[in-house]
């Protein structure tokens, strides 16, 4: 039924993706929270790609450290081009499921702004696993921009099993209209690893035709025969219609739960499957 559904209203057009700005050296803000724990994989990345990363720390410990991180994590942005929140377990996911305290940053007004303003001059925004989760749960994806929810919001919740899953799965490319996706090939599968407990999308079948239809459903989890599914060993938290990453403001704000950051040399060797997944390099090719 989802590839039945995919296969005639996918929409093919392919877009040209440059930044309106030119720079050498792309810089990148990785805004790392208590319970983080993607940032180094994240940092080494974007820097073997060509940008100049650094890892901005949330320290929570007293008012003043959280004012003063604040207002250091939006002076990083606003000399920035990228912003991305990579993956680990922020307060440990709780008060009330993860991302929450990583949302309720986002939703600072100072924050905020800054975001907006990154966004206003062709930045680019990047969420891994629980940065995927805060992407979602602030209304970044999909509406491109934070806000509150609303009852037919797409939202992530506990996997389907219950319990955390840590394993490579199969994804497939569903639209490279975006700057992250921009060498890929619509169809391309890749071999990434996933780690969470909470990476099941809910979404209604109205929001998700919406979505599919904007070129907004980036990625999904697929079998053996490249066939998107609910089967659990290959979608192992559950999430609806497959999905395993979405897009939102033209392309340029990027989130998935599997971890494109885990890679390098002699890691994986015994597992087959293309692994080059390299979203980073072309993030950094926007402003090329």
């Amino acid at each position: 039924k989802i590839e039945t559904y995919d296969i005639k209203n996918k929409i093919s057009e392919k877009k040209i993706y440059k930044s309106s700005i030119t720079i050498a050296k792309p810089r990148v803000v990785i805004a790392a929270f208590p319970g983080t724990n993607s940032e180094y994989d994240m940092y080494n990345r974007f820097n073997e790609n060509g940008a100049e990363a650094k890892i901005t720390l949330l320290r929570n410990l007293t008012q003043k450290h959280l004012i003063e991180s604040v207002d250091e994590m939006c002076k990083d942005l606003k000399n920035s081009q990228i912003f991305a929140l990579p993956g680990g377990f922020s307060a440990g996911d709780e008060p009330d499921g993860s991302a929450k305290f990583m949302v309720a940053v986002l939703k600072n007004k100072k924050v905020k702004e800054a975001v907006e303003n990154l966004l206003k001059r062709d930045g680019l925004i990047l969420g891994i696993c629980n940065g995927f989760q805060a992407l979602i749960k602030s209304g970044l994806l999909p509406y491109g921009e934070i806000r509150e929810l609303n009852e037919t919001s797409p939202t992530l919740t506990f996997n389907t099993i219950d319990k955390h899953m840590s394993k490579i799965v199969q994804t497939k490319i569903i639209t490279n209209n975006s700057p992250w996706l921009s060498d890929m090939k619509e169809g391309d599968i890749h071999s990434v690893a996933i780690s969470h407990g909470e990476g099941r999308i809910i979404i209604t079948e109205e929001e998700y035709k919406k979505l599919f239809k904007n070129n907004q459903i980036a990625t999904k989890y697929v079998d053996l025969d490249g066939n998107s599914t609910m089967d659990s060993q290959f979608n192992p938290n559950g999430s609806y219609y497959a999905i395993e990453g979405m897009l939102a403001y033209n392309g340029r704000i990027f989130g998935k739960m599997g971890h494109s950051e885990r890679k390098g040399k002699n890691v994986y060797k015994n597992i087959y499957g293309n692994k080059e997944q390299n979203i980073f390099r072309n993030g950094i090719k926007f402003f090329k």
